[in-house]
């Protein structure tokens, strides 16, 4: 590769870069873009789309104070009290790992610890600050079905 040369400047009078500028600069980007692809805020958990009449459950499949993930839509199905069932994404907004079934109506992100209501979706403790995306659902014979 032909070296660059530094000199005093170009034909128009400024300053010609170096090759070792050059290369400081665009490492300097890559690494940029590299930090920024990690995030330092909330998880976006935008709602999942089209499952609108799909059944995402059996109701035999979610037990009472407990929840089955729907691995396919990232959704946790939850039965806080016989024969309610509860539908949220499994995304944490924190930083998007999956949730856990619910252990004592509480959902928790095994990643930092936040937690959720097993009935609401609601953050009960941080990092995490807002809740966990509701779906509306509703039982079709023995199946849960998003509305």
């Amino acid at each position: 590769m032909p070296a660059i040369e530094e000199g005093p400047g170009d034909a128009r009078g400024g300053r010609m870069v170096g090759r070792r500028e050059a290369l400081g600069v665009a490492g300097a980007a890559v690494c940029g873009l590299a930090v920024a692809g990690c995030g330092v805020g909330g998880q976006e958990t935008a709602p999942v789309q089209s499952i609108k009449g799909q059944v995402l459950a059996k109701t035999a499949d979610v037990p009472v104070g407990g929840g089955t993930l729907v691995e396919q839509w990232k959704i946790m199905i939850t039965q806080p009290a016989e024969g309610v069932f509860k539908a949220f994404s499994a995304v944490c907004p924190h930083r998007g790992c999956a949730v856990g079934s619910p252990q004592d109506s509480v959902m928790t992100c095994p990643c930092h610890g936040s937690e959720f209501a097993a009935d609401s979706g609601k953050c009960l403790k941080g990092p995490a600050t807002a809740p966990l995306t509701a779906y509306q659902v509703k039982v079709v014979g023995d199946g849960i079905v998003a509305v």
